[in-house]
């Protein structure tokens, strides 16, 4: 039987469009649930910002989701969840899930040699190496900060001959060192997946924490009794910028062109946590 809790949102949130590759697997494994999408497309790319500014604006986009009352909260964001999750966790009483762990689990499942493509704030925090080696100490990780990606996404370049140039860049030392598998730091990189795919050698795994992420929110959603046995609402779609651009950006991989609303986010004071948290994480990314 359905429980109104089961029956209310499960919300995800972005800097911009690549939460969507989260967006499809929830589609795609959890088709009855109804979902909430914020993209902070204002203030992106997060990747280049400084730790207690994403902290801050993760502060705020979590406080307009709880007052949307959400079921659950996705970080479709590598940059947030690195530098954010244990702030989130302290701070609201409502499951969270991010995207660092089950991304490194399943790189760990699959190879020895890990490449991580990042943004530069996600690449400084050490999140996925210090995961994977929590795991699995016997594997080895080199990590790349790619800047240019996310904006390149986000201009909707993807095919451009200066795409390709940049990620062959990118790829070098990791191909140089013979990596098995590839992990998408950022979850706009999967939409660069033909690309990266005919740079790299065959056999290389790629992993996109999206599948994984949504996987571990289905078991979350069934051991808390929250899943929803009816039929899903209309996704909403909601954003800090311009509505049109992220409509016309995003129809490519929705196959449609979404309405989408713009808000404003609420203005959150900062509590005593968070500046804890923001100061731990300014030290990790020195």
């Amino acid at each position: 039987m359905t429980t109104d809790s089961g029956q209310k949102r499960i919300g995800i949130f972005d800097s911009g469009v690549g939460g969507l590759t989260v967006l499809r697997e929830l589609y795609r494994q959890l088709p009855n649930e109804s979902i909430l999408y914020f993209g902070d497309t204002a203030r992106l790319p997060y990747g280049t910002r400084g730790a207690a500014e994403i902290v801050q604006f993760v502060r705020e986009i979590m406080a307009w989701l709880v007052e949307q009352d959400v079921k659950m909260v996705i970080m479709a964001c590598n940059t947030s969840s690195a530098l954010a999750m244990e702030m989130v966790q302290a701070e609201f009483d409502i499951p969270v899930l991010g995207v660092i762990l089950p991304g490194a689990q399943a790189a760990v499942q699959q190879g020895k040699r890990i490449g991580v493509i990042a943004t530069p704030a996600t690449a400084a925090s050490n999140a996925y190496r210090n995961a994977i080696l929590e795991m699995d100490n016997s594997c080895l990780v080199w990590q790349v900060s790619c800047p240019a990606f996310v904006p390149l996404i986000e201009q909707n370049r993807i095919y451009d001959p200066y795409t390709y140039e940049v990620a062959r860049e990118y790829l070098a030392p990791l191909i140089q060192q013979r990596i098995d598998t590839l992990i998408y730091g950022c979850t706009h990189y999967p939409l660069l997946a033909p690309v990266l795919r005919s740079l790299l050698p065959v056999g290389v795994q790629l992993i996109d924490p999206a599948v994984r992420v949504v996987a571990a929110a289905a078991q979350e959603l069934e051991l808390l009794g929250l899943r929803n046995a009816g039929t899903a609402l209309p996704t909403r779609f909601c954003v800090s910028g311009p509505p049109q651009q992220f409509a016309e950006l995003s129809v490519q991989w929705l196959g449609c062109t979404p309405a989408v609303e713009k808000i404003v986010l609420p203005a959150v004071v900062r509590s005593p946590v968070s500046i804890l948290f923001e100061g731990c994480a300014n030290e990790s990314v020195e």
